[in-house]
C-alpha cells in the first residue's frame, strides 16, 4: 500500500504537527531541511532544527485540499508556507513518529510521554499519550502554555471543564495532578473517543465525564475552565463559559495569536480579573479569576 506524504515548510512545525493530526494524518514526524544538527540540548529541552520540515502521512486516496485549507487558515506564516506531496512506500509510521517525539516536561513535575518513552522521575506525574487523530500532544505553544499553567498551580480536589478537549490532554493532566473530576467536550466525535481512550490509558477514566458533540455542556460550578481552541469561538462562548465558573474560579484561555489577546480578554472582562499574559512563539495564554 502506498501513502500520500505531505511535506510542510513552516516556522511553526509543532503547530503543523497538531493541524495534520487533527486532519487525520496517520503519522507525523520532523526532519532537518539543512545540515544543522542539534547537539547536546539542555535537560528538559526538546529543540527542533532551525529549518524544520514537518512530514504528514495520509492514506493514498485522501483528498488533501481540506488539509491544505486548514494549514493556510490556521498557521501564522501562511503567506510564506511551502507545501508539497508525494507517494511513498509503506512503513511502520507510528514507530517513525515515536522515534521523533521525545518526552516533554512542563514545570517541575509534569511529563507528557509516548508509552514507549515513559519517564518515571521521583515526585513527578507522567501523562502517557501516543499519536492519534485528535488534536493535542503538548508540542504546540498553546497546549504547552496550558500544561505549564496546570503544572505550576494547585488544582487539587477541583472540578475542571476542558472545553474543546481534543485528545483530552488538559483534562487528563489536571486529573493526574490531583483534580477531583473533569468534564471534557469537543465538537469532533474522534476527539471524544480519543479522550476516553487516553483517560483509560492513564488510569483516570473513573473521574472523567465526556460530553458527546450533539449535547450542550450544562453550566455547573467549575473551579477551573480550560479552553484551548481559537479566538473567534472563545469570544462567542464568553457568556456560556463565564456562567460555568464559580466565583473565585480560574479561567485559562489559549489558541489565540498575540494580536487577538486584547479582543478575547475584552469579551470576558465583565466577569473576570486577568493576570499578566504569557506568550510564546506568537501565541498567548490568558488567565483570569471570576469575580
Amino acid at each position: 500500500m502506498a501513502w500520500l506524504q505531505l511535506r510542510v515548510h513552516s516556522r511553526y512545525p509543532e503547530f503543523v504537527d497538531e493541524i495534520l493530526q487533527a486532519c487525520g494524518a496517520s503519522a507525523v514526524s520532523f526532519i532537518d531541511a539543512e545540515d544543522d544538527p542539534v547537539l547536546e540540548p539542555a535537560p528538559g529541552e526538546t529543540p527542533l532544527w532551525s529549518n524544520t520540515v514537518t512530514l504528514g502521512l495520509f492514506p493514498e486516496k485522501t483528498d488533501l485540499q481540506p488539509v491544505l485549507d486548514a494549514l493556510h487558515e490556521q498557521l501564522p506564516d501562511s503567506d510564506t508556507l511551502q507545501v508539497s506531496d508525494e507517494l511513498v512506500e509503506d512503513q511502520d509510521w507510528v514507530r517513525v513518529w515515536l522515534k521523533d517525539c521525545p518526552p516533554l516536561k512542563f514545570g517541575e513535575r509534569l511529563w507528557v510521554c509516548p508509552h514507549e518513552k515513559r519517564v518515571d522521575e521521583p515526585g513527578s506525574v507522567t501523562l502517557l499519550l501516543d499519536p492519534g487523530l485528535a488534536f493535542g500532544t503538548g508540542t504546540h505553544p498553546s497546549t504547552a502554555l496550558c500544561l505549564e499553567w496546570l503544572a505550576t498551580h494547585d488544582v487539587g480536589d477541583q472540578h475542571v471543564l476542558d472545553f474543546g478537549c481534543g485528545s483530552g490532554i488538559l483534562a487528563i493532566a489536571a486529573l493526574l495532578l490531583g483534580a477531583r473530576h473533569a468534564v471534557a467536550n469537543d465538537i469532533d466525535p474522534q476527539a471524544i473517543q480519543a479522550t476516553r481512550d487516553n483517560a483509560v490509558a492513564n488510569g483516570v477514566s473513573d473521574r472523567l465525564t465526556t460530553v458527546d458533540p450533539e449535547r450542550r455542556v450544562e453550566p455547573f460550578p467549575a473551579d477551573l475552565v480550560l479552553a484551548n481552541i481559537l479566538a473567534r469561538p472563545l469570544i462567542e462562548l464568553a457568556p456560556q463559559l463565564s456562567a460555568t465558573i464559580r466565583s473565585g474560579g480560574a479561567l485559562v484561555l489559549a489558541g489565540l495569536l498575540d494580536r487577538q489577546a486584547d479582543e478575547v480578554r475584552a469579551a470576558y472582562a465583565p466577569w473576570f480579573d486577568f493576570e499578566p499574559d504569557h506568550c510564546r512563539d506568537g501565541w498567548t495564554r490568558l488567565y483570569g479569576r471570576r469575580r
